[in-house]
């Protein structure tokens, strides 16, 4: 997690076992686990990077794969 989701969340890091198969797998066990969180994690702007690619829509996921979400960003 990063920025404020990060915030939301309570930590940075978590390892999630048995890994989902699906990026929409993941945030759904997230929200499972804390309503809040999946709440921001469905907000206009939130973007995911698997393995530090950034992924538009839904992406199977393999066990060790790394996966963050990333806030809106704002420019100025």
């Amino acid at each position: 997690m990063l920025g404020r989701l990060r915030d939301i969340a309570g930590w940075r890091e978590q390892v999630i076992e048995p890994a989902p198969d699906t990026l929409h797998g993941l945030r759904a066990r997230l929200a499972q686990q804390d309503g809040v969180l999946g709440q921001a994690l469905q907000g206009p702007g939130v973007q995911a990077a698997v393995n530090k690619v950034v992924v538009r829509g839904d992406a199977p996921l393999l066990a060790g794969d790394e996966v963050a979400f990333m806030p809106p960003m704002s420019g100025g």
